[in-house]
């Protein structure tokens, strides 16, 4: 779901920059895109820029249903951190993380 949230809202990306932000290895997330590229969810295609590197977006056919399935939560989520200060978002943001880690360390 992460994975689907980044490339909806912040658009296509390589599978390393989906690796960082999701703080998972590379490999992880290329088996994440090829299985969900096999269900035709994600397309890969080529970087003009660099052709060694492939780019992943969601492919054009599946964006209205995960858009649909996404952007309520993310309408929510926007609309409850407008009113803070950037300050503010980055303490409640450690506050989740630092909430995560005591459930799962």
């Amino acid at each position: 779901m992460s994975l689907l949230s980044y490339l909806l809202f912040d658009g296509p990306m390589t599978v390393n920059e989906l690796a960082e932000r999701l703080e998972v290895a590379p490999t992880t997330v290329s088996l994440m895109v090829g299985e969900l590229s096999k269900k035709d969810v994600l397309d890969r295609r080529e970087d003009e820029a660099d052709r060694r590197r492939r780019i992943v977006a969601i492919a054009e056919r599946m964006r209205p249903a995960i858009d649909g399935w996404l952007a309520q939560g993310a309408r929510a989520w926007q609309k409850a951190l407008s009113p803070l200060t950037p300050a503010e978002r980055r303490l409640f943001i450690d506050t989740l993380r630092a909430y995560e880690d005591g459930l799962t360390g």
